[in-house]
């Protein structure tokens, strides 16, 4: 995700909190205020530095960074980029390739949802003038809508939805949910490989949730072999617009399969693992029992036990 860090002063972070009353969201620990605008997510911390992440922060920055700040403004330096065999080059990123992504991994209820998209370099501005960006940054809504638009567009795709039921079997049967990820993801690259076998492809790019050497041993241990020019990118929706749509595909194919888990237990089923989740877990159980809770949650994770003591 882009993003630009400056060291600015309390008088300034205090206005920019004002400015934004309207656009306030939680703060972590240790930050003043976070903000949300249609440019950028700005996070001011208690130490002075004031985060712009988003498309497009620098349009954010610039209406606090000016001759008035500009002593008190120290952009941070970036990191050094760790380049390996599987880090992928940068004209990547302007070609035509693949990109895989998933959804729902962080979920207690609901599926994980996989896409692969293949995505030609000259189909790339049309994507981004439709919204394609970084699903994380965007809400719910626009992920349905921007999916929408995607599937009217001739661009190749793959989902792959590991349901509840086959979820909890898996990892009663010794698997874990990365090596599920794993598989997920080659899955859907090699189907959607096998649709555009004509076509030229200069690589493929999944988002980085494991070591690539633990990826190509979850795989191998199913007899697998990870594709020539497969590479692995820690956030790599907000580098490739072939990643950023399969994000938003997977995160759409999400959101509808809650859908349906919710309208066929009667339930509104929370997103995420927190407290709220236990309560409705605790509820679920003594509504529908714990044989319909294993199709609709991944029982092992800790909000199981916790949603004991509701009950």
């Amino acid at each position: 995700m882009p993003q630009k860090v400056y060291v600015l002063n309390q008088a300034i972070i205090e206005q920019m909190k004002q400015s934004y009353t309207d656009k306030l969201q939680p703060a972590p620990q240790g930050a003043v205020f976070r903000a949300k605008t249609a440019n950028a997510v700005i996070t001011a911390y208690k130490s002075g530095k004031v985060m712009f992440q988003g498309s497009t922060p620098e349009m954010e920055a610039k209406n606090w960074i000016n001759e008035s700040t500009k002593e008190s403004v120290k952009p941070t330096k970036p990191k050094k980029k760790t380049t390996t065999a599987f880090s992928p080059p940068d004209s990547l990123f302007t070609s035509s390739h693949i990109g895989s992504d998933e959804a729902g991994t962080g979920d207690y209820f609901g599926p994980i949802t996989v896409a692969a998209v293949f995505v030609k370099k000259d189909q790339m501005e049309l994507l981004k003038e439709l919204g394609v960006r970084d699903s994380k940054n965007l809400s719910d809504t626009s992920i349905r809508k921007i999916a929408k638009d995607i599937l009217h567009l001739d661009l190749p795709y793959s989902l792959m939805v590991l349901r509840n039921e086959k979820y909890n079997s898996l990892q009663k049967r010794g698997w874990s949910q990365g090596k599920m990820k794993a598989m997920l993801h080659h899955h859907a690259i090699n189907n959607l490989r096998q649709n555009i076998e004509s076509q030229q492809v200069d690589g493929i790019l999944i988002d980085q949730f494991c070591d690539p050497e633990i990826y190509k041993k979850h795989i191998g241990s199913e007899q697998q072999t990870l594709a020539d020019k497969t590479y692995f990118m820690t956030k790599a929706e907000s580098y490739s617009i072939a990643v950023a749509a399969g994000s938003i595909i997977a995160r759409a194919s999400f959101l509808k399969e809650m859908d349906k888990l919710s309208e066929k237990t009667g339930f509104t089923l929370p997103k995420g693992a927190s407290a709220k989740v236990d309560q409705t877990v605790a509820r679920f159980i003594k509504a529908k029992g714990k044989d319909m809770l294993n199709k609709c949650a991944k029982t092992h994770f800790a909000n199981t036990k916790k949603a004991q003591k509701y009950i």
